[in-house]
């Protein structure tokens, strides 16, 4: 990420100017978000580039969700040039891309853009002196379609199940191959728990970056599946009976070079400051959800017994809890802490934004309570168990979670009010789309009984 203003831009700028010369790229797509973490996206001729470098391209907005009313439509992509890349899968005429971040026509920038609000939420850290890195794991299926476009398992394995023989292992391969292309270090790519479920894994980041990188991914999968006549899908739930797909989020906060979330004489070598940081992610876990689980379908995962954590709770290793401190062997570097409700069909940007906020709140907080920790699997916890520990749950439904949304301060502070009302309003318009719809398994059960 690079401001338009740095100093250092114009440099990068030529840099990648001469790079599209020298690789006679003849088209430069320029990406952005809608609202709902929708990639948008338009071609542009390689010969114009000096020009949408220094001045972006004009769009109408008006049609993007979260982008504005049709009187005030008019909006300019400006490339960050940090975020050029080719697209490895274009071999025959090659292709680059931009990411962008999007403008008014006055010069300033547009509230509503999803990596603006992350930014200015990075900023706000910046100003206290943290630098704040996260890295989400991403779950997601690959599915066979056919000519009635019912999905099916493309293979039938299980939790890191290895043939190197198989379609599936050799496109995890090749997704791997293309974000080495394109700079971004996996860690972990494997198969998941369910029969064509898979996840990756990328090197942490700051907080802009991994955003980028996570849309990135997204593109990658889809077009690899695309590729092999298959259809990837980062639907939370797409299947009853087992498991969805989660992004589980490590986070890190640093500070003059040093991770502060570490603290050597504290018997589990966590700081206060990370018990500061969870204690605010619990406290506004239901405002945040709407944006964490951000679709009607998210919480269909969001239900005990699928690894799917639904109680506001925390704890050291336990997966069950809403947040849990991995074992990270007594390493400086490595102390983090993991928030596990997230899936990975949300905006990422959106998603950071509320993330950093909560756990600075925390931190900003001098009378803030912080729960104790549980090691004990609440999933198994009774309803008089959970209320014996005070553990509460998150909203059942996406119409829940935007009660919570629409009540919390912090959620209108991170957004602005623009971006804050074309989010709730977008979520809404989703979930009556939803709830007017009646679905097969309602025929099925209710037609002859009632």
């Amino acid at each position: 990420m690079i401001k338009l203003k740095d100093p250092k831009r114009k440099e990068i700028c030529e840099e990648v100017i001469e790079k599209v010369k020298e690789e006679d790229i003849k088209f430069i797509y320029l990406q952005f978000t809608d609202i709902h973490g929708i990639i948008k996206s338009f071609e542009i001729n390689s010969k114009r580039i000096e020009d949408f470098l220094k001045d972006g391209e004009n769009f109408d907005g008006s049609s993007i969700t979260g982008y504005g009313a049709i009187e005030e439509s008019d909006k300019i992509a400006i490339p960050d040039p940090t975020t050029f890349s080719l697209l490895p899968w274009r071999t025959n005429n090659k292709v680059a891309r931009f990411i962008c971040d999007i403008y008014k026509p006055n010069g300033e920038r547009y509230e509503g853009d999803p990596r603006y609000i992350l930014q200015k939420a990075v900023d706000k850290a910046e100003q206290m002196g943290y630098t704040y890195y996260c890295a989400p794991e991403m779950e997601f299926f690959i599915l066979n379609q056919d000519t009635k476009h019912v999905y099916k398992p493309s293979d039938m394995r299980g939790y890191f199940d290895y043939d190197p023989y198989d379609i599936n292992e050799q496109m995890r391969y090749l997704i791997a191959q293309y974000c080495d292309a394109m700079g971004i270090e996996i860690e972990s790519l494997h198969h998941e728990v369910a029969y064509s479920q898979h996840e990756v894994d990328f090197r942490y980041d700051l907080a802009v970056n991994a955003a980028d990188k996570t849309v990135t991914i997204k593109t990658i999968i889809k077009t690899v599946a695309a590729q092999n006549n298959m259809v990837a899908t980062f639907m939370p739930k797409p299947f009853p009976g087992i498991n969805g797909s989660g992004m589980h989020c490590h986070q890190s906060l640093w500070k003059d070079g040093k991770n502060v979330f570490y603290d050597e004489s504290d018997p589990n070598c966590i700081s206060f400051t990370m018990k500061k940081w969870i204690a605010g992610q619990l406290l506004h876990a239901k405002a945040m959800c709407a944006v964490l689980n951000s679709w009607p379908n998210s919480y269909k995962r969001l239900v005990p017994g699928y690894e799917a954590p639904v109680y506001v709770a925390w704890g050291f290793r336990n997966r069950s809890p809403l947040i849990r401190v991995p074992d990270f062997h007594k390493k400086p570097s490595a102390a983090r802490c993991e928030i596990r409700c997230p899936d990975p069909a949300g905006n990422p940007y959106l998603q950071f934004a509320v993330l950093l906020a909560t756990g600075l709140d925390g931190l900003m907080r001098d009378d803030i309570k912080i729960p104790k920790p549980t090691d004990k699997n609440v999933y198994n916890f009774s309803t008089k168990d959970l209320e014996k520990a005070g553990i509460d749950s998150l909203p059942g439904s996406l119409r829940e979670a935007l009660n919570e949304f629409r009540q919390s301060d912090l959620m209108r502070e991170v957004f602005g009010e623009e971006a804050w009302k074309n989010y709730y309003y977008a979520k809404l318009e989703e979930f009556d789309a939803y709830r007017i719809n009646v679905s097969e398994w309602e025929r099925e059960r209710y037609i002859s009984r009632l």
